[in-house]
């Protein structure tokens, strides 16, 4: 009775039939394939942070194991089904080569995915700079990956991208990244009150607890201001620019305080009447 129920076709494409025990085993080997995805992925995220490697990296470990176990089981259900795949490749050998022609930037991009997995210089959680623009990595794909830029907007980026053009990674070097602003006050300040306000002022900032990796700089006689630069490291990379903001309101607030004034660009025009012009 089972065996009937096994063996009952369901329909037929061709010279191919399915039954019922096909589709049972088809769903088998995918049901199979997540329950040992999910098993191997519980396995290595457990207790993260007591590992050696970090969470991009076995996010990427993750990755290349996935797709492997998803290879294994299409060629699994493949032959399940009776499909042999030199015979499969044969028959669409022709229609793979016009695909391969018009697919060009996309195999490209597949290959570049294969590359950041397998090389780890770009992770899951790296933060990156590329076109002017920084973004958080959240997750690489075998052609495309996702990030989210300071806006909150979801970035989705060719994986060739990341691997041809000139990308920074504030990530790769050390957990602090030093950052500056730049700041003019008028001729005739006291040099070193600014410089010591300058560094207060980053002190003051919760972020920054380090005297050692705070630093101002006098740095040029600008057109119409003495130019400063304030130096600072911090671990709050991707949101870095709400720290300049405040660190700014602070320096605002003392400069007011100490009758610092900072110059905006001005122009003197003189009008000089035509003594030669006959009335």
């Amino acid at each position: 009775m089972i065996t009937n129920i096994l063996e009952f076709e369901l329909f037929r494409i061709g010279k191919y039939s399915f039954s019922v025990g096909m589709l049972l085993s088809v769903l088998f080997v995918i049901i199979l394939t997540k329950v040992v995805l999910w098993l191997i992925k519980k396995l290595l995220f457990r207790n993260v942070g007591t590992r050696k490697f970090n969470q991009g990296s076995l996010h990427s470990l993750f990755q290349i194991i996935q797709y492997l176990i998803w290879i294994i089981s299409i060629l699994i259900i493949l032959d399940t089904i009776g499909l042999k795949l030199n015979v499969l490749l044969a028959g669409s050998a022709a229609l793979l080569v016009g695909i391969g022609l018009g697919l060009q930037n996309t195999f490209n991009d597949f290959i570049s995915g294969i590359i950041l997995l397998f090389e780890g210089s770009i992770k899951v959680g790296d933060i990156l700079e590329l076109d002017n623009d920084v973004v958080k990595m959240e997750k690489i794909g075998l052609r495309t990956s996702a990030a989210v830029n300071r806006d909150d907007i979801m970035v989705v980026l060719p994986n060739s991208l990341l691997t041809t053009s000139k990308v920074i990674n504030w990530s790769t070097q050390t957990k602090r990244t030093r950052f500056r602003i730049n700041v003019g006050v008028a001729y005739g300040s006291d040099v070193d009150l600014v410089l010591e306000i300058l560094k207060k002022s980053a002190l003051e900032h919760p972020e920054i607890k380090d005297k050692k990796s705070v630093n101002a700089r006098f740095i040029n006689f600008g057109d119409s201001s003495l130019d400063f630069e304030l130096l600072f490291f911090s671990k709050n990379i991707f949101r870095i620019e709400n720290v300049k903001s405040e660190i700014r309101k602070i320096i605002n607030q003392k400069f007011i305080e100490n009758n610092i004034m900072i110059p905006f660009p001005q122009m003197d025009l003189h009008l000089k009447s035509d003594d030669t012009k006959s009335e």
